[in-house]
């Protein structure tokens, strides 16, 4: 039985597709992370689990800061329940639309690359649930849309299995 499974769950996971950033590289407008996050940004957001149940809503208020090759990126977000939470991203402007990130609850680097009106951004990320943290997947992708108009999905998961998806929407 365990076999079964196994093969199961590996036939499964082989007919998974990346989305491929380079298919988004004439779709306008252009995005460019640095420009569009520098200055002030506010967004409002869910987490979905993988039943597509909603658990969280949230605002972010963010505050982009573009030094030379780095932009600093200061989160400040307020769940429907009333936590509050922060995040300072540091994120390295590496050239050919590639970036590296860190933040205190990021596990390594995050890595990033765009093309087009999408980037493609993922990372490790130490999550809290209720008293404990948990280490999850983080796969986001961001689109670019009129009138400075950011769609972000973000799948979040554990030892290859979807728990959820975060969706965004940012505002210059």
């Amino acid at each position: 039985m365990r076999l079964w499974f196994l093969l199961f769950t590996l036939t499964l996971l082989s007919c998974a597709s990346d989305m491929n950033v380079k298919n988004f590289q004439n779709e306008k407008p252009r995005f460019v992370l640095e420009d569009y996050f520098d200055g002030k940004t506010k967004a409002w957001g869910m987490f979905h689990d993988r039943f597509g149940n909603l658990k969280r809503s949230f605002k972010v208020d963010i505050t982009g800061t573009l030094d030379n090759d780095t932009l600093t990126l200061d989160e400040k977000f307020v769940y429907n329940d009333g936590e509050k939470e922060s995040r300072i991203w540091s994120i390295k402007i590496l050239g050919n639309n590639k970036y590296s990130g860190t933040a205190d609850d990021v596990i390594g680097e995050a890595t990033g690359v765009s093309s087009g009106n999408a980037l493609n951004w993922k990372y490790k990320l130490n999550l809290k649930v209720k008293e404990s943290t948990v280490v999850v997947d983080f796969d986001d992708w961001m689109f670019l849309q009129d009138d400075n108009i950011l769609m972000n999905r973000a799948e979040v998961k554990k030892w290859g299995i979807v728990l959820g998806v975060v969706s965004i929407t940012f505002k210059k």
